[in-house]
């Protein structure tokens, strides 16, 4: 299997607005789900204790922090979310300005039209650090779901959901990595 460390972070997530590149490096992360599975589980303070936080797409924090925490350190968020997380900027982007937030979708997805609303919301809140998955790195997370499962991904209909790019994300930055709340199919 291919050592996803290696892949090298800085090439693979485009600045938004900048020329920053990505270069977190997290000990222990904690992927927190949108599952309903951590509702009256108390884990919040726990999952706030570890060094980074990678949460995905829309799900909420307010209201539930004794279950799942406050803290973001990351947010993945696919193209066919972005509305919904962008349309909440007091939850997402206010409540924790040191959120790394890394939109992801197909090259055909993320066009132009949606880049520029990212800019937008960025240029509108400078806190807001945001990368896009570039299209090389695309790739490769096609290939790693080729090499895994014997089938390309095209071809066999299938889409990488955000689960599956938050735990890609989540082993390349991360030394450790806990899950909470992502139960099998």
């Amino acid at each position: 299997p291919p050592d996803l460390r290696k892949w090298g972070v800085k090439s693979g997530y485009l600045p938004v607005c900048g020329n920053k590149t990505l270069t977190a490096r997290c000990h222990q992360c904690v992927i927190v789900t949108s599952s309903s599975h951590l509702l009256g589980t108390r884990l919040g303070t726990t999952i706030d204790g570890a060094e980074c936080t990678i949460r995905m797409n829309d799900a909420p924090t307010t209201g539930y922090d004794v279950d799942v925490g406050n803290k973001t350190s990351f947010r993945v968020v696919a193209h066919s979310s972005l509305y919904r997380v962008l349309k909440r900027p007091q939850e997402f982007v206010n409540k924790t300005p040191e959120t790394i937030f890394i939109f992801w979708g197909p090259p055909a997805k993320m066009q132009k039209s949606l880049l520029k609303i990212i800019q937008r919301v960025s240029t509108s809140f400078p806190n807001m650090t945001a990368y896009v998955v570039s299209p090389s790195r695309m790739k490769q997370f096609d290939d790693l779901f080729r090499g895994e499962t014997g089938k390309d991904r095209e071809k066999s209909r299938s889409w990488l959901s955000t689960g599956w790019f938050t735990m890609v994300i989540a082993v390349e930055l991360c030394d450790a990595v806990h899950v909470y709340g992502m139960v099998p199919p």
